[in-house]
């Protein structure tokens, strides 16, 4: 017979459950913690954070703690309980109080707590912190031993503490972040950062002006109209060439042709190439994040696309990369001419528009590695020159040619339909 009353076992025991819940929660909340709002609060040296940090930084040991308070007081509970129910029923007490503690130990001390604490993991976590933390100092040998014989069982088995699962994130992990995220961000900043990242996966190619559609000053030309020809151009910084595209000579600051002009009406040849910043070329494979920070390196604000054989293929400047990121801001009407919104599941668009841009809108995939615009994806779908009224399926994307013109399809209808 105990000399300690059946009321005060009683409390004893509800004492250890609530100690064996306190241990299971603690243990989820600490595995559970957001570990980027960690991070965050480790740079700002909180310091709670810290500690939580060197918890987790020390698994096996903040493990090895943990289990062993949790353990000791369920064993703990398990004596008292059984000597209640000698107390009470006798020997055949045990049995039921055995029955009795595994369900309560399961739903009041493993289950809630457990539950609750990854519901509100991170504030737990900040605030059990010092408790383990000082604890984990008080059983230090305790805990080191138990490790001693638990990692050498891990080796036996291959693995490795060093070799941790690597925490960085995917591109498109970091995009799912940033979409739940929706309700603290606004659309517009949230549309910029998915185009930053995809910045690394998109190549010049897909943001240059093609060549054909690029507005330079042949120099080749007579005086007075390469004059009229600067003039007439509507941007900062002009190509000049001779002849030929791909005999460029350099870029001309528009700035700089008020001087150049003065009191003539032309501009000799000479001392437009005076002028002149030489040439930049980019490969074609360039990705558009390097580009950039390329442009930022260098100082410079446009370079020439070329292909493998060092012909050029287009124009590139800082402006089309910023496009790519915080999206169109050029004149509105004229965007409103390239895309034409029939419906939510249908566009009307010209030629020289990018397939990146009609995936977006319609949330499609259209992919051909080797054309960027929708006139180059039915060129190479049709393997033939475009008729008006030609249509084509491919998938649940349906392409009409509505417009063509010296072989290049002017206008075609995209339409995204729903089996």
């Amino acid at each position: 017979m105990t000399t300690i009353s059946i009321d005060n076992l009683f409390i004893i025991l509800i004492i250890l459950l609530i100690l064996s819940a306190f241990f299971s929660g603690s243990e989820t909340a600490l595995m559970s913690v957001n570990r980027y709002k960690l991070k965050h609060k480790v740079k700002n040296r909180e310091s709670s954070a810290l500690k939580v940090e060197y918890l987790l930084d020390n698994t096996d040991k903040t493990l090895g703690l943990i289990l062993l308070l949790n353990n000791f007081v369920n064993i703990l509970a398990s004596a008292i309980t059984t000597l209640i129910a000698i107390e009470l029923y006798g020997d055949a007490g045990i049995a039921v109080g055995a029955g009795m503690l595994t369900f309560f130990i399961l739903v009041f001390s493993e289950v809630t707590p457990k539950t609750f604490a990854a519901l509100y993991s991170d504030k737990i976590a900040y605030k059990i912190s010092f408790f383990f933390y000082y604890s984990l100092k008080i059983f230090y040998p305790i805990v080191n031993f138990i490790n001693f014989f638990s990692k050498n069982i891990l080796i036996i088995f291959g693995v490795n503490k060093k070799k941790r699962q690597n925490d960085d994130l995917s591109n498109d992990e970091i995009k799912t972040i940033i979409q739940e995220s929706s309700k603290k961000i606004t659309a517009n900043y949230e549309e910029m950062i998915l185009n930053l990242l995809d910045l690394q996966k998109v190549t010049v190619e897909h943001a240059m002006i093609p060549k054909n559609d690029i507005d330079g000053v042949d120099i080749s030309a007579e005086n007075n109209k390469i004059s009229r020809r600067i003039i007439d151009i509507n941007h900062t910084r002009i190509p000049v060439y001779s002849n030929t595209l791909n005999n460029l000579q350099g870029f001309i600051n528009k700035k700089h042709v008020p001087a150049l002009i003065k009191d003539k009406n032309e501009i000799s040849v000479n001392e437009l190439k005076s002028c002149l910043d030489e040439p930049y070329y980019i490969p074609e494979d360039t990705s558009l994040l390097s580009q950039l920070i390329i442009f930022k390196k260098e100082k410079k604000r446009i370079g020439c696309v070329v292909d493998e054989y060092g012909d050029i293929k287009g124009l590139l400047t800082l402006d089309d990369i910023l496009e790519e990121i915080v999206g169109e801001y050029a004149v509105i009407n004229d965007k409103e001419e390239l895309i034409k919104n029939i419906s939510k599941f249908k566009l009307e668009v010209h030629g020289s528009v990018q397939l990146r841009e009609i995936n977006k809108m319609l949330a499609i995939n259209l992919n051909q590695a080797s054309v960027t615009t929708i006139n180059g994806y039915i060129l190479e779908s049709l393997q033939e020159i475009p008729q008006v009224g030609m249509t084509f399926k491919e998938d649940n994307i349906i392409i009409e040619v509505k417009e063509v013109n010296n072989n290049f399809v002017e206008r075609a209808i995209v339409t995204k339909k729903y089996e």
